[in-house]
C-alpha cells in the first residue's frame, strides 16, 4: 500500500489536498493510503517513531518549523523518498532541489495541477521499481542502490562498502556474506576474493592477480582463481552481458 504523509499548517489547504487525493485514487483507482500534519514537528515525531512514507507533501511556509526544514530532517531517516513541496511562491525553487525534492507545486493546488504531477511521480516511480535494486541501511540512512550503478562491494572488518560509478562510496554494517548472496542473485557480479564482489559490467582487464575496472579501481584476485574468473566472465558476455 503506498503511503502518503501531506503536511500544511493551514487546515483548509490540508483539507483541500486529502479531497484531491481521494479524488485521484478514485478516479485513478490507485492503492493508497495518507496521513496529514498540522506541522512539521509532528510528521519528524512519527518519522523517529519508525513509521515510513512513500511520498512527501510539504508545504514549505509554515511557521518556525518550515517544509524546507522538515524536508532536511526526512533526508536524515530516507536519502530517497520523493518530496514534493507546495507553496504559495517560487522564490523556495533553489531550497526545493538542495533536499533533492522531486518538484514544487505553486498554490492554489488545483485537480489539474496534482493529477498532472502524481501522473509523472507514479511513472517515474514505477520506472525505478523495474530497475534491479538492493535497498539498504547505510550510516547515512535507508538508500536504494540500482544494481546497474554498482562497480563493486567490498568487506573492510564489519563494514561494507558499496562502490558506485560515481564515485560514491556507500557504508554499511551487515555481513558480507549475506551481501554476497542477495547481490549473486542478478547474474552479474563474480567473487574474485574473499573480500570482494564485483560487476561484471564494469570489468575492463582481467590480469592473473587482479581486476582492473573501467572506474580504474583494482580488484585483487585469490591464488588460483584467475581461470575461473575469465571464464565465468567469458560466460556472461556470451550470454549477452554488457
Amino acid at each position: 500500500m503506498f503511503q502518503i504523509a501531506v503536511c500544511d499548517d493551514n487546515i483548509d489547504e490540508l483539507s483541500n489536498m486529502v479531497q484531491l487525493i481521494n479524488l485521484y485514487r478514485t478516479s485513478k483507482n490507485f492503492s493508497c493510503e495518507y496521513a496529514v500534519f498540522p506541522n512539521g514537528l509532528d510528521l519528524v515525531s512519527a518519522l523517529e517513531k519508525g513509521k515510513q512514507f512513500d511520498l512527501y507533501c510539504l508545504d514549505i511556509i509554515m511557521p518556525g518549523f518550515t517544509g524546507i526544514d522538515v524536508a532536511k530532517e526526512i533526508r536524515m531517516f530516507n536519502k530517497t523518498a520523493p518530496i514534493l513541496f507546495f507553496t504559495s511562491s517560487s522564490e523556495f525553487a533553489l531550497e526545493s532541489y538542495c533536499v533533492k525534492a522531486i518538484n514544487y507545486i505553486l498554490k492554489p493546488i488545483s485537480k489539474e495541477k496534482l493529477f498532472f504531477t502524481f501522473d509523472q511521480l507514479l511513472e517515474q516511480i514505477k520506472l525505478e521499481k523495474d530497475e534491479d535494486a538492493v535497498i539498504v541501511k547505510s550510516n547515512e540512512g535507508i538508500q536504494k542502490i540500482v544494481i546497474s550503478n554498482l562497480a563493486f562491494a567490498e568487506v573492510i572488518g564489519r563494514n561494507v562498502l558499496y562502490h558506485l560509478r560515481s564515485g560514491k562510496v556507500i557504508e554499511c554494517t551487515e555481513a558480507f556474506s549475506a551481501v554476497c548472496d542477495n547481490l549473486m542473485k542478478y547474474g552479474c557480479f563474480i567473487k574474485p576474493h574473499r573480500s570482494f564482489l564485483v560487476n561484471m559490467q564494469y570489468v575492463d582487464i582481467i590480469k592473473n592477480h587482479e581486476i582492473i575496472l573501467q572506474t580504474l579501481s583494482s580488484i585483487p584476485i585469490a591464488q588460483g582463481k584467475a581461470k575461473e574468473m575469465k571464464q565465468q566472465y567469458l560466460s556472461y558476455q556470451m550470454e549477452g552481458g554488457t
